[in-house]
């Protein structure tokens, strides 16, 4: 890959992986929630779910999207009742310090599943193979393409733990703590509005 087109790549990676959208948003109340060491299986979730997801891509997934255009509108819609089924988690979340909360941060298989349901996720990992992957390219460079992805998507996504984690010092309050979970839940919900109605 010509290094033009490898930094291009790179920034692609960054600023998709970056921007706000589900699962930064989850990555957020989770770092909040249960802290960093906790979530860190969640940022691995996410970003080995999706370069797997990246390297399906390359194989040929997105060919039955072509195929079957009718596939997408079923993604969106279990993609978006799995979204708002999370939104509910993250509103009624207790705090880690709450000796009668049952709530779990998302695991790594949990994580790593819900980017296959993820519509940002499958535009991202669509835009990343036909954008960057050179014409007739080999299975090596998709598998090249994904982990590249990956290690640009993990410590991207870190931040937003990172800031929830921080987050902490001054939601102490578990009134300000509900506020903040409930508009993390209003965050997802409304983060379905371009994938669902676009």
């Amino acid at each position: 890959m010509p290094s033009e087109t490898l930094l291009a790549f790179i920034t692609y990676a960054f600023v998709t992986s970056v921007t706000p959208g589900p699962n930064n948003t989850m990555l957020l109340a989770s770092g909040l929630n249960y802290g960093f060491v906790r979530s860190l299986p969640h940022v691995l979730g996410i970003s080995i779910g999706f370069a797997v997801m990246v390297m399906g891509v390359g194989a040929g997934l997105s060919r039955l999207f072509e195929a079957y255009p009718s596939l997408y509108a079923v993604l969106r819609i279990v993609g978006g009742a799995y979204l708002v089924y999370l939104a509910w988690q993250t509103a009624t979340a207790a705090p880690m310090g709450d000796a009668s909360a049952h709530g779990r941060p998302f695991g790594f298989w949990k994580a790593a599943g819900f980017q296959w349901v993820n519509p940002k996720a499958w535009i991202m990992a669509i835009g990343a193979i036909t954008a960057y992957l050179p014409a007739g390219g080999s299975m090596q460079a998709v598998v090249v393409l994904s982990l590249l992805f990956a290690l640009v998507n993990a410590p991207s996504v870190t931040v937003w733990v990172t800031f929830g984690t921080t987050l902490r010092r001054w939601l102490t309050d578990l009134r300000y703590l509900r506020v903040f979970n409930v508009s993390m839940a209003i965050m997802l919900v409304l983060s379905l509005y371009p994938l669902l109605f676009e």
